[in-house]
């Protein structure tokens, strides 16, 4: 379990968390979501003991981190794939750091193989692709075992057998009844993986719930009406509040009004709808919506930016 108080951290001018308070529960994958420079990695680097909070606390299995007498065998985290000794093998990289725990020569041979990375374990990490050097830096994260894992943007650079291959392997850990505290910018797998949110912006938790409250929470119920008598029925469903987007000639986008109400209004005037489909909102459209108030790099649009 991963539990912050009141977690800030000020550098200077700038505010980098403003008194977080969150709780990472184990027996669940626990996504982090947030703009560019919300304050994700600065929440990361405070759990894992590398930044100070400048006031606040946070605690991983009960204590600090830093107070953790072998902390490899509880907390594994992948924050930046890029720290190893690149002229060291994976295999070298791997069981220097189970010298530092007393972890058997077997466990690397584990972890090795788990991450498919047997065919390259004997080479130089320096040359690594990024896909490669992701799942060197999983299994350096595996490899004490630990209760709770925190992954930064994991399946940064993995083919698609890679993605599948995180998104079973953090399942079925926090199936085990660890802690798995995932970091992703990739809204789709995000939705496929984790059970429940916290989303940040400008330093502050702006969400934190379950995944679907998040999505149900946020997104309007809207469906999908295909008819005969369009702009009629545009108008009646417009009358009982209902907002109306035209998509085809025959088909509207209908919020406002759930699928219950509109086939009654087309009943009751006589208006033959031949689909009538929900819509389920998006994990990106809740997460936008989230979030749009504390974006703090904007880019332009597409045609705006190719002038």
């Amino acid at each position: 379990m991963i539990e912050a108080n009141g977690l800030t951290k000020v550098y200077g001018a700038k505010t980098a968390v403003a008194g977080a308070s969150f709780t990472v529960r184990a027996g669940q994958v626990t996504g982090f979501l947030g703009p560019n420079g919300a304050g994700k990695s600065t929440t990361m680097r405070m759990i894992m003991g590398l930044d100070r909070p400048t006031s606040g606390s946070v605690t991983v299995n009960g204590l600090p981190y830093v107070r953790h007498k072998a902390p490899l065998r509880e907390v594994g985290a992948l924050l930046d794939a890029k720290a190893v000794h690149t002229s060291r093998s994976a295999y070298n990289h791997l069981l220097a750091m189970a010298a530092t725990h007393g972890i058997p020569r077997s466990r690397v041979h584990e972890v090795i193989e788990m991450t498919g990375l047997e065919a390259v374990a004997r080479k130089k990490a320096g040359g690594f692709s990024l896909g490669m050097g992701q799942r060197l830096g999983i299994a350096a994260a595996l490899l004490g075992d630990p209760r709770t894992l925190i992954l930064d943007e994991p399946v940064n650079g993995l083919d698609p057998e890679g993605v599948v291959w995180v998104r079973n392997l953090v399942r079925y850990l926090a199936g085990q009844g660890r802690t798995v505290f995932l970091s992703s910018h990739l809204m789709s797998e995000m939705a496929q993986t984790a059970d429940h949110l916290i989303v940040i912006g400008r330093g502050r938790v702006i969400a934190d719930a379950p995944m679907q409250d998040i999505i149900t929470g946020r997104g309007q119920e809207r469906t999908k009406v295909r008819t005969d008598e369009p702009v009629r029925l545009t108008q009646l469903l417009a009358g009982r509040g209902a907002s109306v987007a035209h998509r085809e000639s025959d088909l509207l986008e209908v919020s406002g009004l759930d699928p219950r109400a509109i086939a009654g209004t087309a009943l009751e005037n006589q208006i033959m709808v031949y689909e009538l489909t929900p819509l389920v909102a998006s994990l990106e459209e809740a997460y936008m919506e989230l979030t749009k108030d504390d974006v703090e790099y904007h880019s332009l649009p597409a045609a705006e930016a190719a002038k």
